[in-house]
């Protein structure tokens, strides 16, 4: 980041340290409490967090979401289930048919299929989404409780490869209502979420940047690597500026409903496709040295080619296309 971060102070957790990560999630809380009201923090905190580790960061990003997610519907961790202000949450939304819930008694209970887990059996509470009589509902479920069972699936990824993202089986199992019916899709937070990504997605371009930058500090740069530096720079400068905007929009009340959602579909193309430049620019400029002899830049660029493929690419952008034609 060329602006000066205000991001949290980001505790000692060793690169790829998943139990250190979620043991660290909770020191990151008051960052998700500053969604909405000083949105910079919480972008920038995502942001330095990918900067210095994916891994560790996309095991951070689903909590902070999750807290901004319950502060939302106005509920606090603690109170819509026991212990859960204590654990490390995660936000388990994929759409499929295979997981519905139901009425038993005064409460709610899970039954069926839940995929992309992510790090399902390490957890210890999560948000899910499952089909009701009423339409999508989201639950908070303790994910320690016996009645959550996990999948035998296979997790071959190179990038991202300790956060298996599988399925999860519940046997009716209960689980604590959050919002009403339409709650999870429906929210301002869903799109300012996905900015959160987004941030986290640019953090990792900066960990490339400062690989190239370094190594251009180790040797007197020709021409073709100030050419590179210099597309790295402007690229620097353009999450920058998308990013600080981003953060601006939320706070002022210019990123609810329709508009919300507009910009976090434009935020995510800008960051995706300079991911994908930087990616490229990257390797251009290092050549396969580092991606053979470095574990930390060579983990850096597959954690990041599979994280930003939460961007559907040509899909996202053909949505954008037809919500442009609609507005004129």
């Amino acid at each position: 980041m060329s602006e000066p971060s205000r991001a949290l102070r980001r505790p000692d957790i060793p690169a790829g340290d998943i139990g250190a990560a979620l043991a660290a999630a909770g020191e990151f809380a008051s960052a998700a409490a500053a969604l909405g009201r000083d949105s910079a923090v919480y972008l920038d905190t995502l942001r330095s967090l990918g900067a210095s580790d994916l891994t560790t960061a996309r095991v951070i990003e689903p909590h902070l979401d999750a807290l901004a997610i319950l502060a939302e519907a106005g509920v606090a961790p603690g109170d819509v289930l026991p212990g859960g202000g204590d654990g490390a949450w995660g936000v388990f939304a994929a759409r499929a048919p295979g997981l519905a819930a139901r009425r038993e008694g005064d409460g709610w209970v899970l039954d069926g299929v839940k995929p992309w887990c992510s790090l399902g059996e390490q957890l210890s509470h999560a948000l899910v989404t499952a089909g009701t009589p009423e339409g999508q509902r989201l639950f908070a479920v303790d994910l320690t409780d016996a009645r959550v069972g996990g999948a035998e699936e296979s997790w071959v990824s190179r990038g991202l490869a300790a956060i298996r993202s599988t399925s999860l089986t519940f046997d009716a199992m209960p689980a604590k209502p959050v919002g009403e019916p339409g709650f999870y899709l429906g929210r301002d937070g869903f799109a300012w979420g996905g900015i959160g990504v987004a941030a986290v997605w640019a953090g990792g371009v900066d960990g490339l940047v400062t690989a190239v930058r370094a190594a251009a500090g180790r040797r007197e740069p020709d021409q073709i690597a100030l050419m590179h530096l210099g597309r790295l720079e402007v690229i620097t400068y353009l999450l920058d500026a998308v990013l600080a905007d981003a953060a601006r929009a939320i706070d002022g009340g210019n990123a609810c409903g329709a508009a919300g959602l507009a910009l976090s579909s434009r935020v995510r193309a800008v960051v995706a496709d300079a991911a994908e430049q930087a990616l490229t620019i990257c390797g251009h400029a290092l050549g396969p040295g580092p991606l053979t002899s470095d574990e930390t830049h060579a983990r850096r660029v597959a954690d990041l080619g599979v994280y930003v493929r939460q961007h559907h690419a040509e899909r996202d952008l053909a949505a954008i296309g037809a919500a442009t034609l609609e507005r004129h």
